[in-house]
């Protein structure tokens, strides 16, 4: 019978003190293990020489610190990196490290593929297969802290998380709120709250939740300002309107002091990019502490969509600062290596049947375009 350790790696600072006490050891054990694993980013438990030597030898017995592993690892020309990890079952995630003068941030995923079906997402082209687990979440932070060299409190190379990867963060909720608590933990990567942001599509309810239980920085995935086009756009308006998800942000901003909510709208040709929308998005704004961050539309394979010219996006930028709203327009990282935001596409073994529809449909549209030239 194989003896199946734990992955220390899914557990909170509680959590390890409560495996720890299961072994019979006092809590300041799990406190050095943590120390180990995130500021010396270690994982062989014989190179923790301040346990004794018995644990040491107890520990691989019951335990591993066990991250994904890389399937590949690519650079683009502007500096951006990013790791395609491996999973069960031939599935696999893609995460991404992007430096900057003053900071360097890493896009976390959460899910592998995404369940939401937003239209212009190469992720929601891919289907969904499952949840990942805290270990998957917090493993793809620990990896590519080693890759990079990062060293808490010396050579922080990761100073900003953010999870806007693959997948819902908020439809995994508690995976990725243990996840986020070792990315703060002091013990852990000893990031600041307002440095590690969740990025969602409006789970209403789980916003109120997050609220309660987690001090990070809220993103909004919006896209659109008004029901009609935001419905057409992102499928999970349905469920909970721009109505409904403002005041959700407004109760999460009332928790947080001084907090903003940052409103991420893609920006794609003829869609949504139009002046009228960007007077109506500054009407939205003025509910409640907000900044807008503008995203060129990243093409990918199969799309029906196309980036906005860029006299547009400036046009509809002006709108929206000649009206009091703060707006920067993201520049794009990333988009040789397919990094950019929205075109994350792991491995996913597809337990929906949207990846098949999506491939058939780009086959009649190849059928379509070879008939038309001939």
């Amino acid at each position: 019978m194989t003896n199946v350790r734990t992955n220390l790696l899914d557990f909170d600072r509680n959590g390890l003190r409560d495996f720890f006490a299961g072994l019979g050891e006092k809590p300041y054990r799990a406190d050095q293990v943590m120390k180990w694993i995130y500021h010396r980013l270690e994982s062989d438990f014989g190179a923790m020489t301040d346990l004794g030597k018995s644990l040491r030898e107890k520990l691989p017995e019951v335990a591993v610190v066990a991250p994904p592993k890389a399937l590949l690892d690519k650079a683009s020309s502007d500096g951006t990196r990013k790791w395609l990890l491996g999973l069960d079952a031939g599935n696999a995630v893609e995460t991404v490290y992007i430096p900057e003068p003053t900071r360097g941030t890493l896009c976390v995923s959460s899910q592998i593929g995404c369940g939401l079906n937003c239209r212009f997402c190469s992720t929601g082209t891919q289907g969904f297969n499952r949840n990942l687990a805290t270990s998957e979440i917090i493993g793809q932070v620990w990896h590519a802290a080693k890759q990079l060299g990062n060293v808490t409190h010396q050579q922080r190379r990761i100073t900003n998380v953010v999870m806007m990867g693959m997948g819902e963060p908020l439809l995994n909720f508690d995976n990725v709120v243990r996840a986020m608590a070792l990315m703060r933990d002091d013990l852990g990567f000893g990031l600041a709250s307002k440095r590690v942001t969740l990025s969602t599509a409006g789970v209403v309810p789980m916003i109120d939740r997050l609220g309660e239980v987690a001090d990070v920085s809220l993103a909004v995935s919006l896209h659109a300002p008004n029901d009609e086009l935001r419905t057409q756009l992102v499928p999970l308006n349905k469920r909970w309107g721009i109505g409904e998800l403002l005041d959700a942000c407004s109760r999460y901003a009332a928790r947080k002091p001084r907090s903003t909510i940052t409103f991420e709208y893609t920006l794609m040709k003829g869609v949504n990019d139009a002046p009228v929308l960007a007077k109506q998005l500054a009407r939205l704004m003025h509910r409640l502490p907000a900044k807008v961050n503008l995203i060129p539309f990243n093409p990918f394979p199969g799309t029906q969509y196309q980036r906005s010219d860029e006299a547009a996006i400036r046009a509809f930028q002006a709108v929206l600062l000649n009206a009091g709203v703060q707006a920067m327009v993201r520049r794009t990282r990333g988009e040789d290596i397919d990094a950019a935001c929205g075109q994350l596409k792991g491995k996913v073994s597809d337990r929906t049947r949207r990846h098949a529809e999506f491939q058939r449909r780009l086959a009649a549209q190849a059928t379509e375009v070879q008939a038309h030239a001939a």
